[in-house]
C-alpha cells in the first residue's frame, strides 16, 4: 500500500515541472505533424473553468485552438422550456430551479423576472432539497424544474423512482451530451477535428459509448478529468492521435472512469427516461438530445399533469437585444465570446444577454471573469 506522501505525491496535479514537460511534449508532437492549426473542442464548462483559471490556452502551441462546445447545461435549455417554467409559476406553481437558471432569459421572461413579478420561485441545490419544499408545503403544487446532463439526470431518475410526494411533479429540461458532439462534429464548416469527453459525465456512461462516433466521424475522443495536469495529459494524448491517425476512444481519467460506466445508474436513468429530439438553444435540433419522462411517469410529468398556458406569456415583447446573441454559433465552436459585439458591454454577468454570460459553466461568464486566454505572466 503506497504511504501518505506516495498518495500525496500520485495526486498532486498541479505540478508546474509536470505541466511544462506535457507543454514541451505536446509541442514535439505539434511540430511533427506540421500544420498551422489543429481544432480541439472541449464539451463541459468545467474543463473551460480550468482551462482559463490555470492558464492553459497560455502553454500550449500556437497552433492549437482549443474551443468549447455545448458543455453547459443551462447554456443549452432553449427558451420555450423556460417559458414553461416561467408559466407554471404564473399559473401558482412553486417552481424550484437551480440557482445558475434563474437569470436565462425565456422568450419574453426569465424564471427571476417571474419571481420578481410575485411569482414562487425558489432556488435548491438538488432533487433532495426538492423533496424537502414538497413535503413542507403539502397544500400547494411543486414543479422541480430539472434541469443538467447525464449526472443530474441520475439522480432526478433515482428520486422518481424512489417516489415523490404527491404534490411534487418534474419539469424536465435534462439533455444528453453523446448526440450533441454527433451533430457539433457533421456540421458544415466545423474545423473540429477531436473533442475532450467530460470526466463526470464518462462515470455514468463509460468512455464505450463514445467509439461508435470516433469511427464514424474519424476523430480521437479523450476523456479526461478537470485537474490542470489532467487536461495538458488529455490535450497531449489527442494529438498523438491525431498525428496517428487514431479515430478511437481513449481514457485519460481511468482512476474514474471505466469502459461501461456505471450500470446501475445507466438503468436508472433509461427506466425513468427517454431520449426525444429537441432544440439545444441556439444550436440546432438535436435528434434524441433531449431527456423526456416515459409514459408511465405521467403522474409526476408536469408536461402531462398541467395544461402549461405559455400562452399567457405572450402580453410581452421579447427583448431586442437577445436577436444579436451569438450563443449558439460560439457553443458549435464557429465564434468565440470576444467575436460578440455585446460581449462585455450590453452583456455582463450581472445583466446577461445570452445564456453562456449567465451560467458558471458558460463560455462567456467564464471569459469574463478570466479574460480567456489570460498571458501566462499574469497568472504567474
Amino acid at each position: 500500500m503506497a504511504s501518505p506522501a506516495e498518495l500525496a505525491q500520485q495526486l498532486k496535479f498541479r505540478d508546474p515541472e509536470k505541466a511544462r514537460a506535457l507543454a514541451a511534449a505536446l509541442q514535439r508532437e505539434v511540430d511533427a505533424i506540421g500544420r498551422d492549426e489543429i481544432t480541439i473542442m472541449h464539451v463541459c464548462g468545467s474543463h473551460e473553468q480550468s482551462i482559463a483559471r490555470f492558464g492553459i490556452r497560455a502553454v500550449l502551441p500556437r497552433q492549437i485552438s482549443l474551443i468549447m462546445g455545448p458543455g453547459c447545461p443551462v447554456c443549452v435549455t432553449d427558451a420555450p422550456e423556460i417559458d414553461e417554467g416561467v408559466a407554471l409559476a404564473k399559473q401558482g406553481c412553486r417552481v424550484l430551479t437551480y440557482g445558475d437558471m434563474l437569470k436565462v432569459p425565456g422568450t419574453v421572461k426569465s424564471l427571476g423576472d417571474a419571481q420578481a413579478d410575485g411569482g414562487k420561485v425558489d432556488i435548491v441545490y438538488g432533487v433532495e432539497q426538492a423533496l424537502e419544499i414538497a413535503r413542507a408545503h403539502p397544500d400547494e403544487e411543486v414543479v422541480f424544474f430539472s434541469s443538467g446532463f447525464e449526472t443530474t439526470a441520475v439522480a432526478t431518475a433515482a428520486a422518481i423512482l424512489r417516489g415523490l410526494p404527491k404534490n411534487l411533479s418534474v419539469l424536465s429540461a435534462h439533455k444528453y451530451v453523446p448526440p450533441a458532439m454527433e451533430i457539433v462534429a457533421g456540421m458544415p464548416g466545423s474545423k473540429v477535428e477531436a473533442f475532450l469527453a467530460a470526466g463526470h459525465a464518462a462515470i455514468i456512461t463509460g468512455c464505450d459509448c463514445f467509439r461508435p462516433m470516433a469511427q464514424k466521424y474519424r476523430m480521437p475522443i479523450v476523456v479526461t478529468g478537470f485537474e490542470p495536469l489532467d487536461v495538458l495529459a488529455a490535450i497531449l494524448k489527442t494529438v498523438e492521435m491525431i498525428r496517428h491517425g487514431e479515430h478511437d476512444v481513449a481514457n485519460c481519467y481511468p482512476r474514474c472512469v471505466t469502459g461501461p460506466g456505471n450500470l446501475p445508474a445507466q438503468k436508472m436513468l433509461w427506466q425513468v427516461f427517454e431520449p426525444v429530439g429537441g432544440q439545444w438553444r441556439g444550436i440546432a435540433v438535436i435528434p434524441d438530445g433531449n431527456l423526456r419522462l416515459k409514459a408511465e411517469f405521467a403522474a409526476v410529468d408536469a408536461r402531462r399533469r398541467f395544461d402549461i398556458d405559455v400562452r399567457s406569456l405572450w402580453d410581452y415583447a421579447p427583448p431586442k437585444l437577445a436577436e444579436r446573441c451569438i450563443c449558439g454559433e460560439i457553443m458549435a465552436g464557429f465564434k468565440s465570446p470576444k467575436d460578440c459585439a455585446l460581449f462585455g458591454k450590453e452583456c455582463l454577468p450581472e445583466s446577461p444577454v445570452g445564456a453562456c454570460m449567465v451560467s458558471s459553466e458558460g463560455t462567456c461568464k467564464i471569459w469574463h471573469q478570466y479574460g480567456g486566454v489570460p498571458d501566462l505572466k499574469e497568472v504567474g
